[in-house]
C-alpha cells in the first residue's frame, strides 16, 4: 500500500534532508521531492479513511474555511450541501486507494486510469460533469543542468478539487500556502483552489527558464575565455542545459491551451471576479513558452559557436605546425644535399662547413620572420 511504500522509503527527517533533490527513478524518469513531504501542510492530512496512502482533505462552506484533515468517507456527505467545497489530495495511490474516487465522487473508471498512466502529455480532457487536468511541477539542478519533473493529476468538478501525486515533486505545503495566502477568493469556487494549484505550477516553471537562463549566460562568458582543458566541459554543460530545455518545452508549451481551456465561458469554471487572476496567469504561461523558445535556439547557438571556435583552433594549430615543418625543412634540405656523396664548392675545405651552417641558419631566420609577419607563428 502507499502509506507503507512511503514509510519505508523514507522517514519525515529523512525526506527533510533530501528537500529538493532530484533522484531518477527505475524507470528512468527524473523526480524529486518536495519540502518535508511526509508532513507539509500537517493539518491537512486525513487523520483516518478508507485510503491506504496519505490523504489531505478540506471543507470550504460559503466561502470560508470550515474544516482540514477530516475523514475521506465523510467527503459524500459534505457534498450534499450545494455552498460546500472540497479538497483531496492523494500521494502516490494504487489503484485500491483510487477506488474512493468513484465511490465518493462517481468519477468513471476510465478516467481514474488516465489520472495514474505515467507521463502523460500536460492536457485538459473534459468528461461529462468534470474535467481531468494533467500538469508538471519542475525544478532545475544548478550543479549539473539537468532538469527534474514531478507528474500530477486533477479532477475538477462544480465542488470539488481533486489532486493525485504521483511522487513527493509538487511541494504541496506551498499550494496550501497559495491557497491561505488569498482566503477571499474562496466565495469563488473550485476556480480559485485551482488557480492557486496551477499558479504554484507555472511559477516554478518561470522559475526554472529563469535558472536555465542564468546558466546559459555562463556560458556565453565562458566561450570565448575557455582554455583547451574547459572546451569539453562548455560542450558538456551546453548538451545538458539543451536537453533540460527540450524537456522543459514539452512541459510548458501545452499549459498555453490547458489555461486558455480553462477560461473557456463554456466551463462555467472561471467567474467573472476570477478571469483577471486566469488572465495573468495565462500571460505568464505566454512569457514562460517564449523564453523557453528563444533559449533553446540561444543554445543551439551556442554549441554551434562551440564547434566553430574548435575548429578555428584547429586551423590555427595545423597552420602552426605546418609553417615549423616547413623551418626544418631547410636544415634538412642542406644537409641532405651535404650529405651526398659528390663533390661540392667548399666540400674538403673548413669553409665548407661554416657556409652550410651559414645558408642554414639564414634560411630558418628567414621564413620564421615571414611567418611570423603573417601570424602563422
Amino acid at each position: 500500500m502507499c502509506g507503507r511504500k512511503v514509510a519505508l522509503a523514507m522517514t519525515a527527517q529523512a525526506a527533510s534532508e533530501s528537500s529538493g533533490m532530484a533522484d531518477r527513478g527505475t524507470d528512468g524518469q527524473t523526480t524529486f521531492h518536495g519540502t518535508d513531504p511526509d508532513n507539509a501542510a500537517a493539518a491537512t492530512i486525513s487523520k483516518s479513511g478508507v485510503t491506504e496512502c496519505q490523504a489531505r482533505t478540506r471543507l470550504y462552506r460559503h466561502g470560508v474555511l470550515d474544516r482540514e484533515g477530516f475523514p475521506v468517507a465523510d467527503i459524500s456527505e459534505y457534498l450534499k450541501d450545494h455552498s460546500a467545497m472540497v479538497w483531496l489530495d492523494l500521494r502516490d495511490p494504487d489503484h485500491e486507494d483510487l477506488s474512493v474516487l468513484s465511490d465518493e465522487f462517481g468519477l468513471h473508471p476510465v478516467a481514474i486510469e488516465d489520472a495514474v498512466a505515467m507521463h502523460e502529455r500536460p492536457k485538459l480532457d473534459r468528461y461529462r460533469g468534470y474535467l481531468l487536468l494533467t500538469a508538471y511541477a519542475v525544478h532545475l539542478d544548478e550543479a549539473s543542468g539537468e532538469l527534474a519533473t514531478s507528474e500530477l493529476a486533477a479532477f475538477i468538478t462544480e465542488q470539488a478539487l481533486i489532486t493525485i501525486r504521483k511522487d513527493d515533486g509538487l511541494d504541496i505545503g506551498a499550494v496550501v500556502g497559495y491557497w491561505d495566502a488569498s482566503p477571499d477568493l474562496a466565495k469563488y469556487g473550485v476556480g480559485y483552489l485551482l488557480y492557486g494549484l496551477l499558479d504554484y505550477v507555472v511559477d516554478g516553471h518561470f522559475a526554472a527558464v529563469q535558472e536555465l537562463d542564468d546558466a546559459i549566460e555562463g556560458i556565453e562568458d565562458r566561450l570565448f575565455d575557455a582554455t583547451a582543458k574547459q572546451v569539453s566541459e562548455v560542450q558538456r554543460r551546453s548538451f545538458e542545459l539543451r536537453k533540460s530545455l527540450v524537456l522543459l518545452r514539452r512541459v510548458v508549451l501545452p499549459m498555453r491551451e490547458v489555461v486558455n481551456s480553462l477560461m473557456r465561458r463554456d466551463f462555467a469554471l472561471v467567474s467573472e471576479p476570477l478571469r483577471p487572476y486566469y488572465q495573468d496567469l495565462y500571460d505568464h504561461v505566454l512569457r514562460a513558452t517564449e523564453w523557453t523558445e528563444s533559449l533553446r535556439d540561444l543554445v543551439t547557438t551556442i554549441l554551434e559557436t562551440n564547434l566553430t571556435i574548435q575548429g578555428n583552433r584547429m586551423n590555427i594549430i595545423t597552420k602552426k605546425v605546418t609553417s615549423w615543418a616547413a623551418i626544418i625543412a631547410v636544415p634538412t634540405l642542406i644537409t641532405g644535399v651535404y650529405g651526398m656523396n659528390v663533390p661540392y664548392p667548399g666540400f674538403d675545405k673548413p669553409w665548407g662547413v661554416v657556409a652550410a651552417f651559414g645558408i642554414m641558419a639564414v634560411g630558418v631566420a628567414v621564413l620564421y620572420v615571414v611567418f611570423k609577419r603573417k601570424d602563422w607563428l
